[in-house]
């Protein structure tokens, strides 16, 4: 907005620069003549006649149409009583002005007709016996000069509006995009931030409440619970640490790295420890993923797991399957609890998100055995060469 405002304030410095250069130039143009008119006698009205030629010149830029209407009468004025005034400078001047401003056509073939008139008419009347085809050749020659600079000048002016015009959107496009992408981290960071604080608190949670169950029956497994807690938390702190350090101008020292497919067995033993029995079954072979690949992954079993660890109550398993076919996934997520609704709000729409970067798609119902089954469909395709 500031720059736009410079650049109005800019365009107006020169078209006032431009319109007192053009007064200056018609006023020293009409000193020029006068003195030539008072030097060359009778009849003594001629300098009227260039006064009157002349000054309108000085709106040309604002009412161009007009201008010519206004010389024009004033040159057939003059051709009726039959003054000759080098003046008629002043017609194909205000031609060039209707020509370089208007954008209509009517008023320039208008304006083209008018001065082929006005050039029979002078080269019938003031010409030399024997030469009227040569001025009429002549004077036409200053309308054609007029039209076709006052059309240049005009389509350049169009040419360069349309420059300008086309920066501006493309700033504007820019800075909208720049918005875009800055909503787009931010709702990358949400996702990220409900993953690992979703996740996390749950299975601390259920690890909490297995070590105060056990905690006079079998100390040593609840000091294992309690540990596996602490360990928990500490890795949700350096993830949650990592994610605010983009949010800074200098990133956060020491964060930690982003989980990836390696980290799902840490991932299933944490959930194991907290009292979901969960069976993990690779088919295939994977194939070589980028970081972000991986990272979607990670995120689809965790966030699926998590469901299961609110939703799907005492007693219930699951079973985590990665089935690979070449550079394709699919994923599976299956318990045999009772909860069987998992998670419609923000977990499940952050899932359907993750799925879609990579033109897969997720589906979440209740399975075919009971309980509640999460599959996705990923696609990685082949990397750029």
């Amino acid at each position: 907005m500031v720059q736009d405002a410079l650049t109005v304030r800019s365009q107006r410095r020169l078209a006032a620069r431009s319109e007192l250069l053009e007064w200056a130039a018609v006023a020293a143009l009409a000193l020029v003549l006068l003195r030539h008119d008072l030097a060359e006698g009778p009849p003594a009205y001629r300098w009227v006649f260039t006064v009157c030629l002349l000054a309108p010149l000085l709106w040309r830029r604002r009412a161009p149409l007009t201008v010519f209407a206004v010389v024009a009468a004033v040159a057939a004025v003059q051709w009726w009583l039959d003054v000759v005034a080098l003046a008629d400078i002043a017609l194909p001047v205000a031609l060039y002005g209707v020509a370089s401003r208007d954008g209509r056509a009517w008023p320039v073939a208008g304006g083209a007709v008018v001065m082929e008139v006005g050039a029979v008419l002078a080269a019938q009347r003031w010409s030399p016996a024997g030469s009227e085809w040569t001025i009429f050749v002549l004077l036409s020659g200053t309308t054609v000069a007029a039209l076709a600079t006052g059309l240049a000048v005009r389509t350049r002016a169009q040419y360069v509006a349309a420059l300008v015009d086309r920066a501006a959107r493309a700033e504007r496009e820019r800075d909208q995009l720049a918005r875009i992408a800055v909503v787009t981290e931010r709702g990358r960071i949400a996702r990220e931030m409900h993953d690992i604080v979703a996740h996390t608190l749950s299975v601390m949670i259920a690890l909490a409440n297995g070590a105060a169950y056990t905690m006079d029956s079998e100390p040593a497994k609840a000091r294992s619970a309690v540990e596996q807690a602490a360990r928990l938390g500490s890795t949700a702190q350096a993830e949650m640490r990592r994610l605010l350090g983009v949010l800074r101008v200098e990133p956060a020292d020491g964060s930690a790295p982003q989980p990836d497919t390696a980290s799902l067995d840490d991932l299933l033993a944490a959930v194991r420890l907290a009292g979901l029995p969960t069976r993990f079954v690779v088919v295939g072979k994977a194939p070589q993923l980028a970081a972000s690949a991986q990272l979607t992954i990670y995120r689809l079993v965790q966030e699926a797991l998590t469901n299961v660890v609110r939703h799907a109550g005492p007693g219930a398993t699951a079973t985590v399957t990665l089935s690979w076919q070449d550079r394709r996934l699919n994923l599976e997520v299956v318990d045999d609890g009772h909860g069987g609704t998992g998670n419609p709000g923000h977990g499940l729409t952050g899932m359907r998100e993750r799925a879609a970067l990579f033109g897969g798609e997720l589906d979440a119902g209740s399975g075919p055995d009971g309980g509640w089954r999460v599959h996705a469909v990923l696609d990685f395709a082949e990397p750029a060469p």
